[in-house]
């Protein structure tokens, strides 16, 4: 997967991200998607979800070549967790 250039702040980003993520994509999850991974493109809305975090962005990225992507596992405010949990 190419690099592309982040276009927006790390704020701007990461809000539009959760924006699109509750309003457009959230709404179409089915109870087995729990844990996969949504890739989505802050700029269009498009989006792709797959158990495969690389699988789902490499889609998103054929689809639309320069997508800035936010990526949200499915049911967890993480993508990743390091460490024990509490």
């Amino acid at each position: 997967m190419a690099s592309t250039k982040r276009r927006y702040s790390k704020e701007e980003f990461a809000r539009r991200g959760d924006a699109i993520y509750e309003s457009a994509v959230r709404p179409h999850l089915k109870p087995d998607d729990n844990g996969k991974f949504v890739a989505v493109d802050i700029e269009t809305g498009t989006y792709e979800v797959d158990a495969d975090e690389y699988e789902a962005c490499e889609r998103l990225s054929a689809r639309i070549p320069s997508a800035q992507i936010w990526l949200v596992r499915i049911g967890s405010r993480y993508v990743h967790r390091f460490g024990g949990r509490e």
